[in-house]
């Protein structure tokens, strides 16, 4: 029995920038009610291609097919014409507007020149009806959190009639129960006959969501996996190239002095608990929890940036009571924070102004900027964190997500800290880079380092926590060591089910 045509189609895609060439003859295909997860590293191609199927940007050559007839997409609307719809990572709505007016945005119901605004508004509520979110349409967008904005864009992109649905990285800010909907929506799209491309690092999620999977390597195809063979080893080894199998890496290392112990710590975000964790030098303390346990508060107590209401801390046995995160960084302690670009990071400025930026005290002649020193700073960083740069004046924004968490992690070892604090580390950056930040993880710890990191991939944690606290509404519900580490001993606690003793 002969096979459909593909609902979507595209084969042999080139298309090149000023000095890179981003695919190299990539094809795909797309059934009616697929899921299909476009997955590889950054800069991989995936981005590019899905600008090209959404009209963004043209291919230099190669063959578009929508319902087995060639197209040619000049714009975003010639795409939306032929139902395909991208809902990119930065979402793309009016947050000042009412939901109903975002939904239709550019596309209102009209009656001699006048917007219906009683239709507008009946049409919105059957849509937000289709994504299960339960709002007044008139709630002003910007007010909701970010997870009912997303579901917001999709009801926006299924208002066009939209047969296909591209999505990039749609978790990256999610929460676990905002995630855990979209699934849900993404799932009742599958069954209505919507197809989705879903672009996503989280290889858990692919697993779960994904009917079949696309690799791209280095901008072309480098294989497809059936429903049966999408693993986790088997994505990583076409993404890369080669088997991680010592994707870790870990070597664990005998626990040296105390360097950060605090005692009964009292955080503003929940008054009413306190926090007690330890963390040695050459240890590397993992925090696990859901989201909005209280694990990003509690490093941001630690760091001074919203001091302690009550209790104690010490580093290497001083009191430690920072009032700011300048105090906490004098007394040899360093954030790696969770959002890299809108804290850990100046994106106008460039890699050498970024890498240099806690040193600005010591990079000073006579109260001038020292740029000799600055420079010296930014090489040493660019060569020791790998950071993939054509130069040190290249600006931080134009470089990928993982080059850009180089550049946090490269600026806070320059000051040489005692003890490293690492947000979400590998948050949205792709497989190699994370491999190449646990190893860092793992040199540093070695050369006698402390380390106290938060992470919601529940694989990190138990690939790198030489022990692990466990969170659950603001307090630590229990601590995990090495042996004791599994998936189910971390959700119990996470969830409440378990308690300290």
């Amino acid at each position: 029995m002969p096979q459909p045509s593909p609902l979507l189609e595209v084969k042999g895609l080139h298309k090149s920038f000023p000095g890179v060439l981003a695919l190299k003859g990539v094809s795909l295909h797309l059934g009616e009610g697929e899921v299909l997860a476009l997955i590889g590293e950054n800069g991989a191609g995936k981005s590019t291609l899905m600008k090209i199927l959404a009209g963004v940007q043209p291919a230099d050559s190669g063959d578009y097919f929508v319902d087995a007839e060639p197209v040619n997409f000049h714009n975003v609307r010639d795409a939306m014409n032929k139902g395909i719809a991208l809902i990119h990572q930065e979402l793309n709505l009016a947050g000042n507007l009412d939901v109903a007016s975002n939904i239709f945005l550019g596309r209102e119901p009209q009656k001699n020149g006048f917007i219906q605004e009683a239709v507008l508004k009946q049409e919105a509520i059957k849509y937000l009806k289709r994504v299960g979110l339960d709002i007044s349409v008139d709630t002003i967008t910007g007010s909701l959190p970010i997870g009912k904005q997303q579901l917001v864009e999709i009801a926006k992109a299924l208002s066009s009639d939209a047969r296909v649905l591209i999505m990039d990285e749609p978790t990256s800010s999610l929460s676990q129960k905002e995630t855990e909907t979209l699934f849900e929506v993404v799932k009742g799209l599958r069954e209505e006959g919507i197809s989705v491309i879903y672009i996503s690092h989280r290889l858990g999620e692919v697993k779960e969501l994904a009917d079949r999977v696309t690799v791209f390597r280095d901008g072309e195809n480098a294989g497809d996996l059936g429903k049966d063979e999408i693993n986790h080893d088997a994505m990583v080894r076409l993404m890369v190239g080669r088997d991680l199998t010592e994707f870790y890496d870990r070597k664990i290392h005998s626990p040296g002095e105390m360097v950060l112990r605090t005692q009964s710590i009292v955080s503003p975000a929940f008054p009413e608990h306190s926090v007690s964790i330890e963390v040695r030098s050459g240890e590397i303390v993992g925090i696990a929890g859901l989201v909005g346990a209280g694990r990003t508060e509690l490093l941001q107590t630690i760091f001074g940036i919203t001091p302690a209401l009550g209790g104690l801390m010490e580093v290497e046995g001083k009191a430690f009571a920072p009032n700011s995160p300048a105090e906490a960084i004098k007394s040899g302690l360093a954030l790696a924070p969770e959002d890299r670009k809108q804290h850990g990071l100046v994106l106008p400025m460039t890699v050498r102004e970024n890498a240099s930026l806690p040193s600005l005290k010591n990079d000073q002649k006579n109260g001038m900027l020292d740029f000799e020193a600055e420079k010296k700073i930014a090489e040493l960083a660019v060569e020791k964190m790998q950071i993939k740069t054509p130069s040190i004046e290249q600006i931080a924004r134009f470089l990928s997500g993982g080059n850009q968490q180089k550049i946090v992690l490269g600026k806070w070892l320059a000051m040489n800290p005692k003890l490293l604090i690492l947000d979400e580390p590998t948050r949205g950056i792709d497989i190699g880079a994370k491999r190449e930040i646990y190893h860092l993880m793992e040199k540093l710890a070695g050369e006698g380092m402390a380390i106290l990191f938060v992470s919601s991939e529940m694989e990190e944690v138990l690939g790198m926590a030489d022990r692990a606290y466990v969170m659950h509404e603001g307090r630590v519900s229990g601590e995990l060591s090495r042996e004791e580490l599994s998936e189910e001993a971390i959700m119990k606690l996470a969830t409440g089910v378990e308690k300290a003793a």
